[in-house]
């Protein structure tokens, strides 16, 4: 198109002159090159021209309109044409909605002109794109008006999407400072003391703070929907991990749920036990209130998750105030009533006495780490609600990280101060001052005139190690702290009712458990797991009601450590595979650090508590084998597909460093099935002796235009592949597309396989209607042959008497298919119609008259066609039962191997290697072999002892010394009148017309030819005849396959010969090796 009518949609790259003279197209100097400006091409209603300069950049808000008209096809609506970079092309610049899934919830996925449209469009009519067409181009396509409707349907469909701080850091740090902060810290630092209690909670930071890291890497690798923990394994390791880890972590947080409502009732209790206001008994009290406290969180959760939201945001300033609460009460004077309870504010002599361990009742440093530990798994809580963020990418890092920090901080400071200010054992009683004169026994107690030598003879009931309502003395206003162990508590409940829900019904969405699909339903809005949140809230409920956590608590533990093992091992294991698609945005992360998390992780679990380990490691097992046998159907590109393309590649690199030996010869077989579905028996046979021993690529050779062709060719691959895959045949699927099959075959042959992994044997079918055949369609079957032995193949011809193609009876069942589902619809429009117009009136019985008239079939027509379809069909019946003859298990039989000429060992390697299968292993091995008359006993005994060097096992075996003699009259006349159509006979015509005969049929059999191939012909006429004395009832017969002379035998002959060899016989294998020996008898 003429450059000066330009469209202003265009993207425009002008020469700038120094000076910005309007009226000079450019200027050229030799000191500095000529300088450009870029406008955008995106919008052509507000492009900013920017002028690219070493000394100044100006922005214009004006862009430059053309002189002329604007023509049609200089519009991105356009189907065909697009303008790109100032070119009518359809070539697009790159835009975000190319790379999205189908069905993103972020935007649509729009697909990009292929290949092929790039190549051929410009051939199309450009009438077809005229100005009025449909603006398929731009629905294609998309623009920027795409994603402000798919913003602007998000904002006012009501979705919560969460920032950084309400979505991660405040559910984090709510699930880290758990009811651990309040009531066990004090217990923990006065068994461990201050120095292994820093470690402790250092060591858990140490595990958690990998974890982060490696989940902010993951999370940070693309686009993170709902599912947390499930969504980052799964689409790391693959739905086996994903899978089990996924609905034992959702388990683990509904079971979590019940431990934290336990707590809070527990504290209830309490209260109410204090105040002589029991309703029932302990027990019964805790369970009421328990199942109360679930109803109501609940009703929180239900409500949405702004108000679940807005519910953890005033739980946390709750938190904070009783946190403050504490720091405050530890610098207010103490008083005697306290001092007598052990507490006496900052002192330097608590902080040395305290410092050192004072382990007690059995208890060491890792059952205090274990007993700790729990209170540092909620890191993950920010995202288990991963699809209600606004920004996974930056939310879960950033959030994640900052919490363990927090909280951390926070831990370390609470137990130092609580440990610098309290002793470990009080009495309790104001009258264990020390009065003056009395003995010290030298304790920091007995420094600030107190007393408690008693403790150790007897049990005191206050201090670090007896009191674990430490920190509510130690605080400034006590019931502070009681309503910071409410909202701990409520917080981490609230915060598992909604994870659980979450996780488990992104597990179900995926439909790996295919029982569990029905909780995948979402409701609402957010699309809210309203059955998930029934599930969760029975299975909390009926732990509540057993009221036996202290058992389960351990498990469950163990299954959050699971899962943060699990996550750090697919953060490394990702890294480990070196896939390019691994580049996550957070850069702060170590391979080898994940890994050391995941063993850290491992090591913890049995710390915690070895059976629950075990039981941990013993579910996941069972539930990664029942996902390995499910096979679910997806494909989310894991970390393990890439590491299994890496061992092969490097398995096979290490494979052509090693040279070939005999002993590891297997068959490497390239199949000519075409479609695989069309010539199944083909494939079976073949897949009998390379399943599990040797390479299998079924092959297709596209013949035609090649425009054509190679569209055919790409559809087709990937569908022959997964065919090859459900029907569980461990073999490739490759195609070429070349102008005759020859040249197609010839390039398979050289180009197949890689390294050592490459064909060695070449599997064709007989082919059945050579005599229907062109003859060059004949010379290119023969020339393939010629062309494996060329390239030192080996060649495994079969023949089955009902043929391998059954491409036409599956082309009947697809048409038959298709009328089916046009009838059901046909059906369908009928009874929708007449109960329009009323199906009792009378004018409805008159419709349905005349209808049922129209669609009577001529009684004559229908018997001939009944006639003809029972044909076709018994024809049809019997192809398929052939088609499928080597799937079934063979009965006993025999395979009968005529071994006439030593190839290598091919022929005799092949029935050694079907007798090995499940399928051939009743069939025994009987070997016949060519000899002389006269030396019958003599070449049997030479065989018996050849074969007992190859550890070959037969039954019988047969010298036939009568190969050479002539076959019968009806044989030998049969094979006459077989090639009597294209025997040329120049010799019974005069000179000149044989020569013209020659020139225009030179593919026809020559009398000279037939006389001097006398011998040969008699001979493949004579095997046939001692095939059916001796084979006839045989399971399988393998022959060695003759070889036609090149230049010498013509394709028709040689055709005839392999016609008569294997004519009325079982199934028949013709082998030929590359006469390079498959066997030996050397060790």
């Amino acid at each position: 198109m003429d450059g000066n009518h330009q469209s202003p949609t265009r993207f425009h790259v002008n020469r700038v002159t120094n000076n910005h003279d309007t009226n000079a197209a450019f200027q050229e100097t030799s000191d500095a090159p000529p300088h450009y400006e870029e406008t955008s091409f995106a919008d052509g209603r507000s492009g900013h021209r920017i002028s690219f300069r070493p000394d100044e950049r100006a922005v214009y808000n004006s862009i430059i309109h053309n002189e002329g008209g604007f023509h049609p096809y200089d519009t991105i609506s356009n189907p065909y044409y697009l303008q790109t970079f100032g070119h009518n092309t359809m070539d697009p610049v790159p835009r975000i909605d190319f790379y999205r899934n189908t069905g993103s919830v972020s935007g649509d996925k729009i697909a990009r002109p292929t290949l092929e449209d790039l190549h051929e469009v410009f051939k199309k009519n450009v009438a077809a794109a005229a100005p009025g067409c449909p603006d398929g181009a731009a629905n294609r396509d998309g623009g920027p008006a795409d994603e402000e409707a798919a913003k602007k349907e998000e904002t006012q469909g009501g979705f919560v999407k969460f920032g950084w701080v309400k979505g991660v850091l405040v559910r984090c740090m709510l699930n880290i400072w758990g009811v651990m902060l309040f009531i066990r810290l004090s217990w923990i630092f006065g068994q461990a003391g201050i120095g292994l209690g820093v470690i402790i909670i250092l060591l858990a930071t140490m595990v958690t703070s990998i974890t982060g890291l490696s989940t902010s890497a993951i999370s940070t690798n693309g686009c993170v929907s709902g599912g947390g923990a499930y969504y980052l394994i799964s689409r790391s390791l693959g739905p086996e991990f994903g899978g089990s880890i996924g609905l034992i972590f959702a388990f683990a947080n509904a079971v979590a749920v019940a431990m934290y409502v336990v707590g809070f009732a527990e504290t209830v209790v309490d209260l109410l036990k204090e105040s002589d206001a029991l309703m029932v008994d302990v027990t019964n009290d805790i369970r009421i209130v328990g199942c109360i406290t679930v109803v109501l969180l609940l009703g929180i959760s239900l409500a949405g998750m702004e108000w679940e939201a807005k519910a953890q945001v005033l739980l946390l300033v709750i938190l904070l105030v009783a946190i403050f609460n504490f720091f405050v009460g530890s610098v207010i004077p103490t008083n005697e009533e306290k001092k007598a309870r052990g507490f006496y504010n900052y002192d330097g002599a608590i902080f040395a006495e305290n410092f050192g361990p004072d382990f007690r009742d059995g208890e060491g440093f890792f059952s205090v780490f274990a007993i700790f530990f729990p209170a540092a798994t909620g890191i993950l809580a920010g995202a288990n609600i991963s699809g209600d963020l606004e920004d996974p990418q930056v939310a879960i890092p950033k959030g994640t990280m900052l919490a363990i920090f927090i909280t951390t901080i926070t831990y370390l400071a609470v137990g130092i101060c609580v440990s610098a200010t309290v002793v470990r054992d009080a009495t309790g009683s104001l009258n264990d001052t020390i009065t003056p004169g009395m003995a010290c026994n030298g304790s920091a107690a007995c420094s600030l005139g107190y007393d408690f030598s008693s403790c150790k003879t007897e049990h005191c009931d206050f201090g670090l190690m007896n009191n674990f309502q430490v920190m509510s003395m130690v605080s400034g206003f006590g019931p502070l702290i009681t309503a910071g162990i409410f909202s701990a508590t409520l917080s981490s409940a609230l915060a598992s009712l909604v994870s659980a829900p979450k996780v488990f019904q992104a597990l179900c969405k995926d439909n790996i458990y295919k029982a569990l699909h029905f909780f995948a339903k979402g409701h609402g809005k957010n699309n809210e797991p309203l059955r998930g949140y029934v599930l969760t809230f029975i299975i909390a409920v009926a732990f509540i009601l057993i009221a036996e956590l202290n058992t389960i608590a351990p498990i469950i533990s163990n299954f959050f450590l699971a899962s943060y093992a699990l996550i750090n091992f697919s953060c490394f294991h990702a890294s480990y595979a070196k896939s390019p698609g691994w580049r996550p945005a957070y850069k702060y992360y170590n391979m080898w650090v994940s890994l050391f998390g995941a063993m850290l992780c491992c090591g913890v679990m049995f710390v915690i508590n070895w059976w629950a380990a075990l039981i941990t490691y013993a579910i996941e097992i069972l539930l990664y084998i029942y996902v390995t046998v499910k096979k679910p159907d997806v494909n989310w590109g894991s970390s393990s597909q890439a590491i299994t393309f890496v061992n092969a590649l490097n398995d096979a690199l290490v494979l052509t460093a090693v040279d070939d030996h005999v002993k590891n010869f297997r068959p490497q077989c390239i199949v000519l099935t075409g479609d695989p579905k069309t010539r199944p028996a083909l494939l079976d046979i073949a897949h009998s002796f390379t399943k599990n021993y040797g390479l299998c690529i079924t092959s297709k050779v596209f013949v035609g235009p090649r425009i054509q062709t190679v569209k055919e060719m790409n559809s087709s691959m990937e569908k022959n592949q997964t065919w090859l895959n459900s029907k569980k045949r461990k073999a490739f699927y490759a195609a070429v597309a070349c102008d005759n099959f020859r040249e197609g075959v010839r390039s398979l042959l050289q180009a197949s396989g890689v390294g050592r992994m490459r064909p060695n044997t070449l599997v064709i079918g007989f082919k059945k209607d050579w005599r229907d055949s062109r003859p060059k369609d004949i010379e290119n079957y023969v020339g393939v042959l010629h062309d494996s032995f060329d390239f030192e193949y080996g060649v495994v011809m079969v023949r089955i008497s009902q043929g391998f193609d059954i491409s036409q009876v599956l082309q009947v069942q697809e048409e038959l298919e298709r009328l089916e589902l046009e009838r059901q619809a046909l059906e369908a429009a009928i009874k929708e119609e007449e109960f329009k117009e009323g199906k009792h009136g009378i004018r409805g019985l008159f419709n349905k008259a005349s209808k049922f008239k129209m669609s009577k079939p001529d009684s004559k027509e229908t018997t001939m066609n009944s006639a003809q379809s029972m044909h076709v069909g018994d024809i049809n019946q019997r192809l398929m039962e052939a088609s499928t003859q080597f799937k079934k298990k063979q009965g006993k039989g025999t395979i009968d191997v005529w071994w006439l000429f030593d190839d290598g060992g091919l022929t005799l390697l092949i029935p050694y290697i079907l007798t090995t299968r499940k399928k051939w292993k009743d069939c025994k091995i009987r070997v016949f072999m060519g000899g002389k008359a006269n030396r019958i006993d003599e070449d049997k005994a030479a065989m018996i002892s050849l074969l007992s060097k190859f550890r070959i096992q037969f039954v019988d075996l047969y010298v036939v010394g009568d190969i050479n003699t002539k076959p019968t009259k009806e044989s030998w006349k049969f094979f006459e009148e077989m090639i009597e159509p294209y025997c040329l006979h120049e010799c019974s015509k005069d000179p000149a017309t044989a020569d013209m005969l020659k020139k225009e049929s030179p593919w026809k059999i020559k009398d000279a030819e037939l006389e001097m191939c006398k011998e040969k012909n008699y001979r493949q006429v004579r095997l046939n005849e001692l095939l059916q004395e001796n084979s006839r009832a045989a399971n399988l017969i393998i022959m060695s396959l003759p070889i036609a002379r090149k230049g010498s035998v013509s394709d028709y002959l040689y055709m005839a010969w392999l016609e008569i060899l294997t004519k009325n016989l079982p199934p028949i294998m013709l082998v030929r090796g590359n006469h390079k020996s498959v066997l030996t008898f050397y060790s």
